[in-house]
């Protein structure tokens, strides 16, 4: 037991290092000396759980999504209206990556690296999926106007989402991510809630941002 507890522990400080250096150089630039300084382990360490750069960047994917996951579900799990919640899985994606470096690294390495083999899920299938409930949900709640199409509003998010973070990492912006969110919302909301809610979900979104 103590052995395994070990090499959990190691195998953590391999996923650390690995994302502090993904970071801050990205895929093609990182080598693998640079991840064993940054983590503090041997090469040998190192090798015992991953075997290549491409597989330790798929390590660190599977763990970023994990941990994006369980934020994202604590959030649904509240049961608050179904948009609200959209909302706040959005403002996940600039609040979560700026406290946590596995994450942040997910998100870049899902770019740089651009397919999924050797990772455990397809991420944008799972988080699609998630969009689109929670989308059907709150057109059922009325705080959707009728016409919206839930799959293309669905893809719309995702589309805009993603984009704003691709553009934000960039233009070397990361900690403008948040006042893009907003505009984005400020953009989207008066087309797809009615008018007599807008004003509230205007509000709602300004307030999430601000205490993020």
């Amino acid at each position: 037991m103590a052995r395994q507890v070990r090499a959990e522990v190691t195998r953590d400080a391999v996923l650390g290092g690995a994302a502090e250096v993904f970071v801050r150089l990205g895929y093609a630039n990182a080598s693998l000396n640079e991840i064993i300084d940054e983590a503090g382990v041997t090469k040998g360490a190192l090798y015992f759980h991953f075997g290549s750069k491409e597989e330790l960047a798929r390590g660190v994917i599977d763990a970023g999504v994990e941990r994006f996951g369980a934020a994202a579900r604590s959030k649904m799990e509240q049961r608050a209206p179904a948009l609200e919640t959209a909302i706040e899985v959005s403002v996940l994606n600039a609040t979560l990556s700026e406290s946590d470096q596995i994450v942040r690294a997910m998100y870049r390495l899902l770019v740089e690296i651009g397919d999924y083999r050797g990772v455990d899920a397809a991420p944008f299938g799972l988080w699609f999926d998630s969009v689109q409930g929670l989308i059907q949900r709150a057109r059922d709640e009325d705080d959707l106007v009728e016409s919206v199409d839930v799959d293309a509003v669905s893809l719309l998010l995702m589309q805009t989402v993603t984009g704003a973070r691709i553009v934000s990492e960039a233009l070397g912006r990361p900690d403008q991510l948040a006042e893009q969110i907003e505009s984005l919302w400020s953009i989207l909301l008066p087309a797809l809630v009615p008018a007599d809610k807008l004003g509230y979900f205007r509000q709602f979104v300004s307030r999430r941002l601000r205490v993020s």
